[in-house]
């Protein structure tokens, strides 16, 4: 008679993790609730004069640094979970950011100091009609297909070849790095069609609308806090699931990847794109809260600050470089004012001082102060 076989044991897989914990559910709804209520009334209805008022500066320097902060969760997609340092992000913000300022020079219309259907810049330069790729400029549904689908393509193309052709580490960086410089000497070019070193100003409306006025600069503020919260929600989504740990392998050992099965061509090349399109998705908001673009946003110390943003924060993290975002570019607001000829040592000490001392970031730095207060 046989002996009875062992019972195997039924195989459990992980269960996936919630995007956020309860404390993570009602800080978003804060943060949502801020961005959407509490700004709005401290801006529109708060006196001038009131302590409480939310000025139009504020209004205008949250909205840009929200913009960048889209920015370093990008990064973070990219480098903090899945390993790859890319030093040439600032070409898709500048990409999404030229997409949308092209509509909004063409909403101009005759109220340019030529007075003519083109550009001021095209006029001055003896231009008689529109460049092949300004003819979808006048639909801002047209536009906002341009302002993914281009960040996407340029990214999809370039981390093709590079990724199958398995450059990796600092080499990739150099290669992100030499291509935004390379766009950004592009774009100074007048015959390139993209206003050339002065790039694109003196915006007039949006769908229209009068793009100076109060209520205008607040709507896109609100519409920015909603992109990034919106964007949040989604990044938590996708490193929670099988894909973000898949990434976070290849972050690890890309080479036990590659022998478990799993090709991390396509994987880096899914994320390397969705982070362009971020990039690409910030600019836009980015353009008409500022009111300009210009090719210094393709310079290579644009890219090198966005890596900056996460690393201060915390990679790997999400909500750090966020964070990072604002802390760094609050004080870059300061300082430029206070003191301009320090900033850019500023930058660097940081860098340096957080890589050497704070290796995951102010999140990092705080996990360790909620772990000994235990």
């Amino acid at each position: 008679m046989r002996d009875p076989q062992p019972a195997v044991a039924p195989l459990t897989l992980p269960t996936p993790s919630a995007i956020l914990s309860r404390t993570g559910w009602t800080t978003f709804i804060i943060a949502l609730l801020a961005v959407c209520a509490v700004a709005p009334l401290l801006n529109l209805v708060v006196p001038t004069g009131s302590v409480f008022h939310m000025s139009d500066y504020a209004v205008a320097l949250v909205g840009k640094i929200m913009c960048y902060a889209i920015c370093a969760l990008a990064m973070d997609l990219i480098w903090g979970y899945t390993g790859i340092l890319s030093l040439g992000h600032g070409l898709f913000f500048a990409l999404g950011g030229y997409a949308m300022g092209m509509y909004l020079m063409r909403q101009i219309g005759r109220d340019g100091n030529y007075k003519s259907d083109l550009p001021d810049f095209m006029v001055f330069l003896d231009w008689k009609q529109l460049p092949w790729h300004w003819q979808l400029s006048d639909s801002f549904v047209a536009t906002l297909f341009l302002i993914v689908a281009v960040p996407a393509l340029v990214a999809f193309v370039f981390g093709y070849f590079a990724f199958r052709s398995r450059i990796k580490g600092v080499y990739f960086s150099i290669i992100t790095q030499a291509m935004t410089f390379a766009a950004m000497l592009l774009f100074f070019r007048n015959e390139t069609g993209f206003g050339g070193n002065n790039g694109f100003t003196d915006f007039k409306r949006i769908l229209g609308v009068p793009i100076a006025t109060q209520s205008t600069r607040m709507l896109l503020f609100v519409l920015t806090g909603v992109v990034l919260l919106g964007f949040f929600l989604a990044a938590r989504w996708l490193v929670a699931s099988k894909f973000g740990r898949v990434l976070q392998a290849i972050r690890d050992a890309e080479t036990r990847v590659m022998f478990s099965g799993y090709s991390p061509v396509g994987y880096k090349l899914t994320i390397w794109t969705i982070s362009a399109v971020m990039c690409g998705v910030a600019g836009a908001l980015y353009v008409p809260q500022v009111g300009i673009i210009n090719p210094s946003e393709m310079s290579p110390a644009n890219s090198i600050e966005f890596a900056v943003w996460a690393a201060v924060g915390g990679r790997a993290t999400l909500i750090g470089p966020i964070v990072g975002a604002f802390l760094v570019n609050g004080a870059k607001s300061w300082l430029t004012v206070t003191a301009p000829e320090v900033w850019l040592y500023f930058l660097g000490a940081l860098f340096i001082g957080v890589t050497l001392f704070l290796p995951n970031g102010v999140i990092g730095l705080v996990n360790q102060w909620k772990a000994r207060t235990k």
